[in-house]
């Protein structure tokens, strides 16, 4: 969200960009943009997401705006809401398939309210917008509604230092949630020879921190928790090899296009992926990544021992990051975002 605000601070709009604040929220840093949290009782559950939802509501009500945008399907509702009371245009910024999460897809009763959510936003919100093709043909087949597609490219960076990488070092960046193959790829470091980064936490945390103990790889995994952009950025830069493995049983993360993709690529470090739709259209154009088919930790340890091993092969990837960078950098995929915001003022 940092990239998008500036963005269009940058371009001459007056930004405000709205959260939640919760009990281990570190301090707002300052932007060029305005940020506001709001201070809810709850932080989990059914009752967290009628709070936040009737807060963003009263909140949006009582603040003038032009254009609101509603960041996935959370939040979406009272955006819409407001902005048909205020005749105001409202965005739709889809960054996954949120019905379709496997915390959401495992509960049929849930699952089918955030689809009836889903119907009501897609329908009536002006612009939408969302990360991967794959998400832009669902939404697209499913509710005949024009999406287009802002890729989370990041920030161009001038130089990357190859000196500072430090000798297998392993990098995992994102929630610590089901689904993401985590407790498999901590099975896999038994066959590795290297050090395991997990910069971030998430539902998972404690179960993921007890099976490292139990198996003993406490000398070759470390948790760094929730971390500074800046500082995760450094944390990446100095890494050999980025993770992004997921469960192919949920629709969501089949049609994902991550962020920490780009964000392995543009720090030079050859990454690991699924051989999912986006990633191997991606991989076509600069082969950067060792996709792989199933989570099977030995699957997992060969690919990260074949990057680790054959340097040939690793050069080869690095190479590539450095040319696809240069494409897949934010310059030049912004311009699509603000006309899309210039459309609806």
């Amino acid at each position: 969200m940092i990239r998008i605000c500036t963005t269009m601070q940058e371009a001459g709009y007056d930004v405000l960009l709205v959260g939640r604040k919760k009990s281990n929220s570190k301090p707002i840093i300052k932007q060029a943009f305005r940020q506001r949290r709001l201070n809810l009782f709850f932080e989990k559950g059914k009752i967290f997401y009628l709070e936040y939802n009737l807060r963003l509501f009263f909140f949006l009500l009582f603040h003038r705006f032009n254009i609101v945008c509603g960041v996935d399907l959370d939040t979406i509702v009272p955006c819409l809401i407001i902005s048909k009371l205020k005749s105001k245009p409202c965005i739709y910024d889809a960054h996954e398939l949120f019905a379709e999460t496997p915390e959401v897809e495992r509960r049929k009763s849930i699952q089918k309210f955030w689809k009836k959510v889903e119907k009501y936003a897609v329908t009536r919100i002006k612009k939408g917008i969302c990360v991967s093709d794959g998400l832009k043909k669902y939404f697209e087949v499913n509710y005949q509604k024009e999406f287009s597609v802002i890729r989370n490219f990041p920030v161009s960076e001038k130089e990357i230092s190859v000196t500072a990488k430090n000798k297998n070092q392993i990098i995992y960046q994102g929630a610590l949630n089901e689904g993401r193959g985590l407790e498999y790829l901590i099975e896999a470091m038994k066959n590795v020879q290297g050090k395991l980064i997990l910069a971030g936490e998430g539902d998972l945390s404690e179960q993921l921190r007890k099976q490292v103990k139990d198996s003993l790889l406490e000398n070759k995994i470390e948790f760094k928790g929730f971390i500074e952009p800046s500082e995760l950025k450094a944390l990446t830069n100095q890494s050999t090899i980025g993770i992004n493995i997921l469960e192919a049983r949920s629709k969501n993360y089949y049609h994902s296009l991550a962020n920490k993709f780009f964000d392995y690529t543009s720090a030079g470090i050859p990454n690991i992926n699924m051989r999912f739709p986006e990633y191997e259209k991606m991989n076509h154009e600069f082969e950067v990544s060792v996709l792989i088919d199933d989570l099977k930790p030995e699957t997992i340890s060969t690919a990260i021992n074949h990057l680790l091993n054959d340097s040939g092969f690793y050069q080869k990837l690095h190479q590539n990051c450095l040319r696809a960078r240069e494409e897949w950098n934010w310059g030049k995929e912004k311009n699509k975002l603000i006309k899309i915001f210039e459309s609806c003022a």
